[in-house]
């Protein structure tokens, strides 16, 4: 595909219809030019958005939560000024302040400046960070982006399960889903086989290692492969994660924003009976991401990069090219 060198673009690229068509291309380790595979791991930043709102529905779905709780009232001893529903955590009308607000801050990376990244390991690393900043909006107003919603989703994880974030995640959709190359890795021992984020400066290339939190949790950072998302979209559409019921929640347009319309977690293109996609995405330094399954054929394409930019642009190529086929 002429349009990776005209990018220069770093990563995976996974289309799977009828038949599964994959490249790869650029260097997961520039260092040694260990060029990316197929199976290489890649980090997904915000992509792992939708594991956090998937375990959530399983729980509702369990009789263990409710869309209308509070957080107040789930975690009194840490928000107990927030009156706002798991609902609204999960479409981003909260209005909660938010740790880093992609809509006004533009570097991620000035954030650890203050705040040292290695000591962001687990959900409640990130409570000082907004615990005490007022609210941006009464809650259900409007959809604002937010992080830190998230992060209270994971915290509410822990406390309902009675174990940590990540471990709720390996269990409840790693495993059924067969992600058997996915995790929440630290920076500082990435496993084998995992592509090393890149920042681009004027004129040479540094990792993003002090550029993220040194783990991932409920906010985003998971690592996956292509084919692990392939499985994990089949396993969430085919009732192997969620009931019809709670897949029937999640799906549904709850917000909207800029970027177009929103269920749980979840990016929707389209309304009603005439969805064209559900897709997710995730950006970071050093980290692009999309993923988008088609319901009309049952297809994913799936856009892994180890840069800061590059997956969007493919996967608008991919899908231009396949509407001029049609």
């Amino acid at each position: 595909m002429g349009k990776m060198e005209e990018i220069d673009f770093s990563g995976v690229v996974y289309l799977q219809k009828e038949q599964m068509w994959t490249a790869a291309r650029g260097f997961a380790n520039r260092a040694d030019e260990r060029p990316n595979a197929v199976d290489t791991r890649f980090g997904i930043a915000s992509g792992s958005k939708l594991f956090t709102a998937v375990v959530v529905c399983q729980l509702v779905g369990e009789g263990k939560l409710d869309f209308s709780n509070t957080l107040s009232e789930l975690l009194p001893h840490d928000f107990p000024q927030f009156d706002v529903t798991i609902h609204q955590l999960l479409t981003h009308t909260s209005g909660m302040p938010d740790y880093f607000d992609e809509q006004i801050e533009g570097d991620f990376e000035d954030l650890w400046k203050k705040q040292p990244m290695y000591l962001m390991q687990t959900a409640s690393d990130f409570i000082p960070l907004f615990k005490n900043l007022p609210v941006m909006f009464e809650p259900g107003e409007r959809f604002h982006y937010n992080n830190a919603g998230f992060i209270a989703l994971g915290l509410i994880i822990e406390k309902v399960t009675g174990q940590e974030f990540v471990e709720v995640v390996e269990e409840r959709i790693f495993a059924p889903a067969q992600m058997k190359r996915s995790g929440y890795f630290y920076l500082d021992r990435l496993p084998a086989h995992t592509a090393i984020g890149y920042v681009e400066e004027a004129d040479f290339w540094r990792t993003n290692q002090y550029a993220l939190p040194i783990r991932g949790g409920a906010d985003g950072g998971a690592y996956v492969t292509a084919g692990d998302m392939a499985n994990f979209w089949k396993c969430l559409m085919d009732g192997t994660l969620l009931s019809r019921e709670m897949l029937s929640a999640m799906l549904q347009v709850h917000a909207s924003g800029e970027n177009g319309d929103y269920g749980y977690g979840i990016w929707i293109q389209g309304r009603a009976n005439s969805v064209s996609k559900y897709h997710i995405m995730g950006y970071d330094p050093g980290v692009s991401f999309h993923s988008a399954f088609y319901p009309e054929e049952a297809s994913v394409l799936t856009v892994l990069s180890n840069k800061n930019s590059g997956a969007r642009d493919i996967i608008k190529t991919i899908e231009e090219l396949k509407i001029e086929k049609e």
